[in-house]
């Protein structure tokens, strides 16, 4: 799991337990595990009250509240709301890279279905609130703005290489596969953007699968 800029590793607030991750008894910390254990539940609650509920507006003792936890500790684990923000964007981002990674992997599949599966998982309405979580970090990112910088790292790399690494082993040139693989995210970002704009769902759907065609015409044959 990514990991943000704060308290070193087996620190926490001034009375803090970490062992537990609930501040208070004044126990010593084991070391970085139970702070990685306590840090990761955290976001993993997180991203299913959002899942469930929708990126709210709630303050940080409203949103620690609803998690179960303290201000305090979400401060200590992850700098601020906008740190966890900002890691519940890249923990979803991190499942679609791995599910892409799979896709391109997958022998038994069809080249033209594996950007289609994709697609339907990035636009699901289940992950709206995500996909506008997303660009609203990453536009506080072009800004500059801290702690939604750390989106930037690897981003368009991370997600270029799979795509890269499949257009080659089906005869594409590399000085080719970069800037297709580079075409492909920035249509479906694009898209994606469009829908969230518009909610006009058949229509973008529509115009992915135009460029899909157009795409898989400029592809050599697998």
């Amino acid at each position: 799991m990514p990991t943000t800029p704060g308290s070193p590793a087996g620190t926490g607030p001034p009375g803090s337990d970490t062992t537990t991750g609930t501040p208070g008894s004044g126990a010593r910390s084991p070391g970085a595990g139970t702070r990685g254990q306590a840090r990761a539940r955290l976001l993993d609650a997180a991203m299913a009250y959002f899942g469930s509920r929708g990126i709210s507006d709630l303050s940080l003792r409203q949103l620690a509240g609803a998690l179960g936890t303290s201000h305090r500790m979400l401060i200590y684990h992850f700098g601020s709301k906008e740190g966890l923000l900002t890691e519940v964007v890249r923990a979803v981002e991190q499942g679609q890279r791995e599910l892409w990674g799979e896709l391109v992997r997958d022998p038994e599949l069809d080249p033209s279905e594996r950007p289609r599966r994709l697609w339907q998982r990035v636009s699901d309405p289940e992950l709206e609130p995500f996909a506008r979580l997303f660009f609203e970090i990453y536009g506080q990112a072009l800004q500059g703005r801290e702690p939604a910088t750390a989106l930037l790292d690897g981003d368009i790399e991370s997600w270029l290489r799979p795509s890269i690494e499949s257009l080659v082993e089906n005869g594409m040139p590399a000085e080719r596969a970069e800037p297709m693989a580079r075409l492909g995210l920035a249509v479906a970002r694009g898209l994606l953007l469009d829908l969230l704009a518009t909610g006009q769902r058949a229509a973008v759907t529509d115009a992915f699968e135009l460029f899909l065609s157009l795409y898989q015409r400029a592809e050599p044959a697998g």
